[in-house]
């Protein structure tokens, strides 16, 4: 694709983020998406998108993976973390595969859960008793499903890489409701010696999650008789378009080098508790700071998902 050709594509993109379609859509929709894998990621607040270089690129940024280096081959990376001392579950596990002319394939799996609810709607017998046999456990749990592919692109000046993933999306909460979700992600990330750029664009097709909700009649029958409301049979749960800008620069100082990013994240689904809130864009930053020694230890740190705290006093 010639340089002119990309530059057009992405302005059309950017300019179809801009003006998006605000009506009716869910305000932090599919929002364990936003949660972040990787350790490294997470000790630099999540500012990855211009320097990811891995296997999770798949998920930060598709066009890292063409910065895996073909003699690397297959690449594997999983990760476990717990959430509110145990009670949810985060799991991430990924895998990149090479291709030829330094093109890489990578497919990604994420959940996040919490097991273990106790469902108390069979808690009393016909007759108003208690028994506590009668409870048995359910998850709910928030599943995604990435495809990703990346690939170099030709350019007179610094090096250029492009990419994308499908993903699917599978919510369940026990036997009561389940979603299936489809959206496309793309992104882009561009070098001239030791400056990187880069551009994630999430949902740019508008993720939609289909739910469908069903309770067996005696399952509705506690719910009304203890004062509750039906929900809807069927509803559509709406992800806005997303937008995430980083540049990086690396200064190298004999087997010392120091790696800053910063990464300014724009959502469109109205105003939040952010750096700059607005409505319907809102926009954060997230910075983080990289010190190697001979590229094979480091230390990180960075800050992101800043908010304003109100005085309840």
């Amino acid at each position: 694709m010639p340089l002119t050709n990309q530059i057009k594509f992405w302005s059309i993109l950017i300019a179809i983020l801009a003006t998006a379609h605000f009506a009716k859509a869910q305000k932090y929709s599919n929002e364990f998406l936003s949660i972040g894998v990787s350790a490294k990621a997470q000790a630099l607040g999540n500012a990855q998108v211009a320097t990811v270089n891995d296997v999770t690129s798949a998920y930060w940024n598709p066009a890292g993976l063409v910065n895996i280096s073909e003699e690397t081959g297959l690449q594997l990376s999983a990760m476990h973390a717990e959430w509110f001392a145990g009670v949810g579950n985060y799991d991430y596990l990924g895998v990149s595969i090479p291709m030829k002319k330094q093109r890489r394939l990578a497919l990604s799996m994420i959940r996040f859960g919490i097991d273990g609810i106790p469902n108390t709607l069979s808690l009393f017998e016909d007759d108003g008793t208690i028994n506590y046999d009668n409870i048995v456990e359910f998850s709910a749990a928030d599943y995604a499903f990435l495809a990703t592919y990346a690939q170099p692109l030709k350019i007179k000046s610094g090096t250029m890489s492009v990419g994308g993933n499908v993903k699917v999306v599978r919510r369940i909460i026990g036997t009561f409701a389940n979603s299936w979700g489809f959206g496309i992600d793309l992104g882009a990330q561009y070098s001239r010696g030791n400056l990187r750029f880069g551009l994630l664009a999430k949902d740019i097709t508008t993720t939609f999650n289909a739910w469908k909700i069903s309770f067996t009649e005696d399952e509705k029958i506690v719910l009304l008789e203890t004062g509750n409301d039906l929900p809807n049979l069927s509803s559509n749960e709406i992800t806005r378009p997303g937008l995430n800008l980083g540049a990086a620069y690396q200064f190298e100082a004999g087997s010392i080098s120091a790696t800053p990013e910063i990464n300014f994240v724009l959502t469109t689904d109205g105003k939040r508790n952010v750096l700059l809130p607005a409505d319907p864009i809102s926009l954060d930053l997230a910075m983080g700071l990289e010190i190697g020694y001979k590229n094979s230890v480091f230390l990180r740190g960075g800050v992101d998902q800043f908010q304003k705290e109100k005085n309840f006093d």
